[in-house]
């Protein structure tokens, strides 16, 4: 069953929401943009939350607003950093709440993962084809969310946060909640061997028996496709998450750009997606 389900708000800006994640552990709100519902034109319509793109400032800072508005969360708490396509992960207080919301300026500098164990702290990372992963630990009250390219993957980013979430806040990987979200799929994704030697390498000394064999598919003109939603799942398995404890969205993003901004299919000329985790400040 598909875990991310369409909502709309009052607003007329659309999401999807981590429903598992919702009905389990409503002291948290997850989800994850569209396209749909926002005050940008042309190839960012509508939604688009990316500052680096060459879209208006102003628009792209709107439709920020306009998505905390329908979330119901103050837009001073919601925090975005400058993505490298690297594995550094930001442990993030209230102190740098509200960072690069309205600027890149702002922004927490080249980092691709946060945490937080902080009421009241939202944490947004931006997509057009790579993988959001989103971790939860119920036990310490602490939420995790990373930005996983190929490059991002192949550097084991999953693993890198978890591992983050265990020095600041205790978290046993057992007790993990994760999810990984709409991105790419292996239908739409060819890349060369370059990148699956790099993902066998993130892999290598995996447990999982057979996982080869899972994530690529070996084409007749030497390219593969590739699913980065199974590496990262791999990934987090061998960093001690439970199997069962993983959700995984069926959505491709190069396959439904009437809902989503697509980096390959609309060849970089596009939007981009937020996707966020927090922890909300009015649940007991």
């Amino acid at each position: 069953m598909e875990p991310f389900i369409h909502r709309k708000g009052d607003n007329g800006c659309e999401w999807l929401e981590l429903e598992p994640f919702q009905r389990a552990y409503p002291f948290a709100s997850a989800g994850f943009t569209t396209r749909r519902g926002g005050a940008s034109e042309g190839d960012f319509d509508s939604l688009n939350c990316g500052l680096h793109v060459a879209d208006a400032p102003e628009a792209v800072v709107e439709n920020r607003r306009r998505l905390a508005e329908a979330l119901q969360f103050p837009f001073e708490t919601c925090t975005y950093a400058e993505q490298v396509h690297g594995k550094e992960i930001e442990v993030v207080t209230r102190a740098k709440a509200g960072a690069g919301n309205d600027s890149r300026e702002r922004a927490l500098q080249a980092k691709d993962g946060f945490v937080t164990n902080e009421r009241g702290v939202y944490l947004h990372a931006l997509f057009a084809d790579c993988v959001p992963l989103y971790f939860i630990d119920p036990i310490k009250k602490a939420v995790g969310l990373a930005h996983a390219g190929w490059k991002g993957t192949a550097l084991g980013i999953a693993a890198a946060l978890v591992e983050t979430m265990s020095a600041a806040y205790g978290t046993k990987p057992r007790d993990v909640r994760a999810a990984i979200g709409p991105s790419i799929g292996s239908c739409c994704y060819e890349v060369d061997d370059k990148v699956i030697h790099r993902m066998e390498r993130v892999l290598s000394d995996s447990a999982t028996e057979g996982a080869s064999a899972s994530y690529y598919e070996e084409l007749p003109d030497g390219k593969y496709k590739l699913s980065l939603q199974q590496v990262n799942r791999q990934i987090m398995i061998k960093a001690g998450i439970l199997p069962s404890h993983i959700e995984i969205s069926h959505l491709c993003t190069s396959c439904n750009t009437h809902t989503f901004y697509s980096h390959r299919k609309e060849k970089g000329r596009t939007g981009r997606m937020a996707a966020w985790i927090g922890l909300r400040d009015n649940e007991a």
